[in-house]
């Protein structure tokens, strides 16, 4: 396994997460960011103007998650039509893509979802399941899902993987 870069992925989300004391979801993201190592580094996108519709909500709030993505990063989005891998499998995957060498950035769209180009540009597309989640509460299940593939690399117990389905 490489040496752990000095900072950690970027976090590219859309929409603002209110102070932790007054929101439930920025406290459970802090609880589960704190435990990661390297942590995610939150870049926060403004949401399109309620006026627009869906598609142009889309279209302006993928061009500002495209441009705050650096250069060269593994791009990971999160969408409903991606993979659902599982814990082990999102273990095996963040060992292959911290193998790369390259940033890694994952990506949360707004309420209408990821504009097409953002898809596209995606190395890998990831879904937390079936389920449709509120925005917010996505970077804590992230956070979490992250902290427990990290768990799983390094053989700790959080996991529990050995209980029956």
């Amino acid at each position: 396994m490489p040496a752990p870069r000095a900072t950690g992925p970027l976090l590219i989300a859309v929409g603002r997460m209110r102070a932790a004391a007054a929101a439930p979801e920025a406290a459970l993201f802090a609880r589960y960011n704190a435990r990661l190592r390297p942590p995610l580094r939150p870049v926060e996108i403004a949401e399109a103007p309620a006026g627009a519709g869906p598609a142009e909500r889309r279209r302006r709030e993928g061009a500002a998650l495209l441009a705050a993505l650096p250069e060269g990063a593994l791009a990971v989005a999160l969408d409903l039509s991606g993979e659902a891998p599982g814990s082990e499998g999102l273990a095996a995957l963040t060992a292959r893509w911290a193998e790369s060498g390259r940033p890694l950035a994952f990506l949360i769209g707004g309420a209408d979802g990821l504009d097409p180009a953002v898809l596209a540009r995606a190395d890998h597309v990831l879904s937390l399941g079936p389920f449709t989640w509120p925005h917010l509460l996505v970077r804590a299940l992230l956070a979490e899902q992250l902290y427990r593939a990290q768990a799983i690399q390094a053989g700790h117990p959080y996991h529990r993987g050995w209980r029956p389905a």
